[in-house]
């Protein structure tokens, strides 16, 4: 029997997102299986696409953000489970097992209090799962955004990011040992992506700006993708060209990516 059961929205935009496909296949490969009696705290989970996918490895799975507008649209995919958040966490102390902080730290004043009141809530030996936008002067696609407008509060970031040696030393300063650090989302991965975010910014959605924390640079809803469905359809077509400029990307696997990753347990 054929199954007609409609794709959700964001599910098909994230068949054609570079960067997302990445950050999925990087947890899933460096996490592994997750028990079946593991809690697990999505902090900051935004429209609930990455989520969706990374919680395929196990475990009993709390999601959380700050914007209910936000939580709604999660709410489609992701099912239950779902917390809205403020400046402190609402869960106990020691509760859980791992913590995915997820693309939220560079959107936040206080991203220090985040991780005081993570430390708190992990267990002992509990982990911490977290990824950022990086930043530094020879990260030269950084400062070519800026010269397009795409200051970092386009992304609703801020600041523009982090090194991986700032993130290991607040980590470190709040007794966490850093089991892996690394970056992805090299040179040309982020060159596509910048790309179709200045278009989506400057052409699409113009003068609308957004007010949910995770900024103007991708379809908010259903209905705003809707509202584009030439432009997605073109997008769709030229989507295996730029796939291929990202792979060159294998070729300099010498080269820091434009996205920290890491993974630290609570001692």
């Amino acid at each position: 029997m054929q199954n007609n059961k409609k794709i959700p929205w964001q599910i098909e935009l994230f068949k054609f997102s570079y960067m997302k496909k990445e950050k999925v296949n990087l947890i899933k490969k460096s996490i592994g299986n997750i028990g079946d009696n593991q809690i697990v705290l999505d902090i900051g989970c935004r429209q609930g696409v990455v989520s969706y996918f990374i919680r395929e490895l196990g475990g009993k799975w709390i999601h959380s953000d700050t914007e209910m507008k936000t939580l709604k649209t999660a709410l489609s995919i992701l099912e239950k489970n779902i917390v809205q958040i403020g400046e402190n966490l609402p869960f106990k102390k020691k509760s859980a097992d791992i913590v995915f902080a997820l693309d939220i730290l560079e959107h936040l004043d206080n991203d220090g209090l985040l991780l005081d009141e993570i430390k708190e809530i992990l267990k002992n030996n509990g982990k911490i799962v977290i990824s950022t936008p990086i930043s530094g002067k020879f990260f030269i696609l950084n400062k070519i955004k800026l010269l397009f407008g795409m200051k970092p509060e386009i992304y609703g970031h801020k600041r523009e990011g982090y090194s991986l040696k700032m993130l290991k030393e607040m980590l470190k300063e709040r007794d966490f040992e850093i089991i892996k650090a690394t970056t992805y989302s090299k040179f040309f991965t982020e060159l596509v992506e910048m790309t179709l975010n200045i278009l989506f910014v400057k052409i699409i959605k113009r003068k609308k700006k957004s007010q949910l924390r995770t900024g103007s640079i991708s379809p908010e809803s259903e209905q705003e993708l809707k509202g584009n469905k030439k432009v997605y359809n073109i997008y769709r077509i030229i989507y295996p060209f730029l796939r291929a400029i990202t792979l060159i990307d294998k070729l300099l696997f010498f080269k820091t990516g434009y996205a920290t990753f890491i993974i630290a347990e609570k001692r």
